[in-house]
């Protein structure tokens, strides 16, 4: 099991996530530094948000599992004119990953001041806010990287 790395962030979520009763063990999960979502049982394919049904073969028969905290930027933007709610915390990046189980996820990327560009390596971290958790990705520092099965040397 991997604990994702977390840093405080000393506001409220600019527009915080609705929490339902059936996604409220991925926000506790993601709270306590776990990444977890929902997958099938019978065709043992992953759903990214967390889905009751799977969205490959219909099943109800779903369970939480833990999953790759770490992919590869696809893509990325730095937002500089934000709707009202975000406004305070302009510019910032977003980036859509491709995380190493194979499932394509948009998120906020955390600017560490290494260089933002496609095929960068990321991690998962969780940015845990005033009012609760959020994830974001983190371009990996070369140091990182070491046993990296992804990185060619």
């Amino acid at each position: 099991m991997t604990t994702l790395a977390q840093r405080s962030v000393d506001r409220d979520q600019a527009y915080p996530p609705r929490i339902s009763e059936f996604t409220r063990p991925f926000w506790q999960a993601l709270r306590d530094g776990r990444w977890t979502t929902t997958g099938c049982k019978k065709c043992q394919t992953l759903a990214f948000p967390p889905k009751s049904v799977c969205p490959h073969c219909w099943s109800t028969d779903v369970e939480w599992r833990e999953w790759s905290h770490r992919g590869t930027l696809y893509s990325w933007t730095r937002i500089h004119a934000a709707p009202s709610s975000f406004a305070e915390e302009t510019p910032y990046c977003v980036g859509i990953v491709d995380l190493d189980d194979g499932l394509r996820i948009a998120c906020r990327l955390v600017d560490d001041h290494q260089p933002i560009e496609p095929g960068r390596r990321v991690e998962m971290l969780v940015l845990q806010h005033r009012d609760g958790p959020m994830f974001a990705a983190r371009v990996l520092h070369p140091q990182d990287l070491q046993g990296d099965k992804h990185v060619s040397v």
